[in-house]
């Protein structure tokens, strides 16, 4: 297909970004061409966006990125079998190399050779995006795409929750950013007895509840570790889910688990964190899970499985949507965290 497109382009280094017109991508054989019906803003995007420190270690402008969306295809490579036009899809979006010991050994998320679309390759933020089949999920057509188009933070969210037992256990969500928020959701929604919702923000606590939280805790209100001691009689919580990436809350996320408990860490702090792993890990026994990604593709499988059951209501979660020249009013409300998901429609 040829022809020019809107896409947001990351178009030099620095804060912000711009809509400009650049030309359709072709496609490989092995690829296929996409219409972008709906495309989500997530953290990673804002980190490039405001154009902090990781970034600027990362990214290389020009260049359109954004990477979580849902999608018509219209075109497909010569050898691409799986994938057909007319299909609604969404992407996972670490292209991997199929053969580190990584890959070989089932744990494809880990790939030591990663690329993350729209951070190392062409994004999303446009009306088209040209992919490799091989990362390309067929969704359920009766999917709406608004909803599609978040499946692959929900993806992250499912991963951290399920990394361990969740049914009849106690769960704290450390940081309700839309990946907590979406956690907040998972962990209701496969059996935890309480799921316990913390942040500093009292908008996104409120969202917390909608998605199922047992209890809100405002971190700066009350004290996060006395409040879910008090909760829990005094023995903690079975689970916490590290979500903020703050120093400080990490701290007292390691705190407030019960001894032979789980941590599962999700957040990315900015500096190095000081913990006292003698008696926060050690002699408490518990296990410290790092996530990164979707397991490819079991992940997935349980994400979809969670949407089509109807026990994971996202609704709540998405308060915005835009069309896709109105970006910069998205990235306002993220980076001062006065929305849940951001939503950008292409006209």
């Amino acid at each position: 297909m040829n022809g020019k497109m809107k896409a947001i382009v990351k178009d030099r280094p620095g804060p912000g970004a711009r809509l400009e017109e650049v030309d359709i991508p072709s496609i490989k054989e092995n690829e296929v061409l996409i219409k972008v019906e709906a495309t989500s803003i997530c953290g990673t995007d804002v980190h490039i966006y405001a154009w902090d420190a990781w970034a600027e270690s990362r990214v290389h402008p020009p260049y359109v990125f954004g990477h979580e969306f849902a999608g018509t295809v219209v075109e497909v490579g010569s050898q691409v079998q799986h994938v057909k036009v007319g299909d609604q899809v969404s992407a996972e979006t670490h292209i991997v190399c199929g053969t580190c010991p990584q890959c070989r050994t089932g744990k494809a998320h880990i790939c030591q050779q990663t690329k993350i679309i729209g951070v190392d390759t062409t994004g999303c933020f446009a009306e088209y995006v040209a992919l490799p089949a091989a990362n390309v999920w067929k969704n359920d057509p009766a999917l709406p795409f608004h909803i599609a188009s978040i499946q692959e933070p929900l993806g992250n969210a499912v991963q951290t929750v399920l990394s361990g037992p969740v049914a009849g256990k106690t769960v704290a969500v450390v940081g309700c950013g839309p990946i907590g928020l979406m956690a907040v959701a998972v962990a209701k929604a496969c059996g935890a007895a309480q799921v316990y919702a913390l942040d500093v923000n009292d908008y996104r606590l409120q969202i917390a509840e909608k998605a199922g939280a047992s209890a809100l805790i405002n971190s700066v209100k009350e004290d996060p570790v006395q409040k879910i001691m008090e909760l829990t009689d005094h023995a903690g919580v079975d689970v916490v889910l590290e979500m903020s990436g703050h120093p400080v809350a990490i701290k007292q996320g390691f705190r407030m688990v019960t001894n032979g408990g789980r941590v599962s860490m999700l957040g990315l702090p900015t500096r190095n964190v000081e913990l006292d792993i003698t008696n926060d890990i050690v002699f408490k026994g518990i296990q410290v899970h790092g996530i990164t990604g979707r397991l490819m593709y079991e992940t997935w499988y349980q994400t979809a499985g969670l949407l089509q059951s109807g026990r994971v209501n996202v609704e709540e979660i998405i308060t915005h949507r835009f069309p896709l020249d109105q970006f910069e009013q998205g990235f306002e409300l993220m980076m001062n965290g006065k929305c849940g998901k951001v939503v950008l429609i292409p006209a």
